[in-house]
């Protein structure tokens, strides 16, 4: 299917009949954040490393956003953004919706530091760079590396380029030039954001590291850290920064809440079975890590004590062998928790379509392209 042209930053004048509603366009969308952040970062580049006196903090964003992504968060904010009228600058828009992509970049960065994650997109995560970088200057200052202390020096560094992407996040929104009025109605939406990932993300530890194995603490986590960060916030952010009232605030959840699960059921999934080559990310991880997921949590309820004995044995080995991963795989999928959760993601995903009816065609047709995207991804 081909999309149509995206919309018009223009609003016809009122001597002109105004033209049918396109459908909003999400590659558009995409191309107009991907130019937007390159020239923010570009012109930060130069700002930040001029004389050379300063180390070059800008690289490891840029080049972390170059590997890909798929750029959900700004995409839903545009549209949720025409789903309320697409009242106000349009450039405000985009430079809200690009603001997430760099509070992403914050996130993924410290979240790889948290999980020991070697690769991101396919290449190396930021702390492994730094650590490279830092093994590499140390011969020609003339010190032999202390141990663990390159690791500890890239993993600090990491921090510290996640907390610039945090940073820089909130001085992109503000060079859109939002109104006083846009400010009041979406700063509390994005403190409320920024606060459920991050609580998201230490119950994601916690779990990971008690091991409660309960259900519903793993769909709180799914909840936190996919229906409000990655779905409801950024639709409701651009909704609200257009001056949508509650009635559409209410119909946006009503989508972003089942679908937000679905996405993240997906990406357990992906963890465990999906192929490396198109993920970016070593499928060994999740097991590794012992990430107490939906889709592990399942496993264990389901499993009999021998296979509950032996997962057990494998989940949390920061030593798991390819061979020992295929095993545990066999496993997950014998207690039918793989199956179970396909079923969710399913139910969710007709759900969100079910939702669907609140909007008018032109969003309703671009949420609909973005749900059938979400669930049915390989990466």
């Amino acid at each position: 299917m081909t999309l149509p042209p995206p919309l018009p930053l223009s609003t016809p004048s009122p001597a002109t009949a105004p033209e049918p509603r396109a459908v909003p366009d999400p590659v558009g969308f995409k191309e107009d954040v991907e130019q937007l952040l390159h020239r923010f970062l570009t012109h930060k580049a130069e700002l930040t490393t001029e004389g050379g006196r300063l180390p070059n903090l800008v690289d490891p964003i840029t080049e972390l956003l170059a590997a890909g992504g798929k750029r959900v968060r700004p995409v839903l904010t545009m549209i949720g953004w025409h789903a309320a009228g697409a009242a106000g600058d349009p450039d405000t828009a985009l430079h809200l919706a690009a603001s997430l992509e760099l509070f992403h970049a914050f996130a993924i960065i410290q979240d790889d530091v948290m999980d020991r994650s070697v690769t991101r997109r396919g290449r190396r995560t930021v702390h492994q760079t730094q650590t490279a970088e830092c093994e590499r200057r140390l011969p020609a200052v003339g010190l032999l590396p202390r141990a663990g202390a390159t690791e500890r020096f890239g993993e600090s560094a990491a921090i510290l380029i996640g907390d610039l992407a945090l940073l820089w996040s909130d001085e992109l929104f503000r060079l859109g030039r939002p109104t006083p009025s846009q400010l009041e109605r979406v700063t509390p939406l994005l403190s409320a954001m920024r606060f459920e990932a991050i609580v998201g993300q230490y119950l994601d530890l916690e779990a990971g590291t008690l091991h409660r194995g309960d259900l519903e603490s793993a769909l709180l986590v799914a909840h936190l850290k996919a229906v409000k960060y990655t779905v409801e916030a950024p639709l409701q952010l651009g909704a609200a920064l257009a001056g949508a009232d509650q009635a559409l605030m209410d119909a946006l959840s009503a989508y972003a809440t089942p679908l937000g699960e679905a996405y993240q059921l997906r990406d357990d999934l992906l963890g465990v079975f999906g192929d490396p080559d198109r993920t970016g990310k070593p499928v060994l991880d999740d097991l590794r890590e012992g990430k107490a997921t939906v889709l592990i949590t399942l496993a264990l309820q389901q499993a009999d004590p021998a296979q509950q004995d032996q997962l057990r044995v494998f989940l949390g080995s920061p030593a798991l062998t390819p061979d020992q991963a295929e095993v545990a795989r066999r496993i997950i999928e014998a207690t039918g928790a793989r199956h179970a959760v396909e079923s969710m993601i399913t139910d969710r995903y007709e759900r969100a379509l079910g939702a669907l009816a609140s909007f008018e065609a032109p969003t309703a047709e671009a949420l609909r392209r973005l749900a059938a995207g979400a669930v049915r991804r390989t990466a």
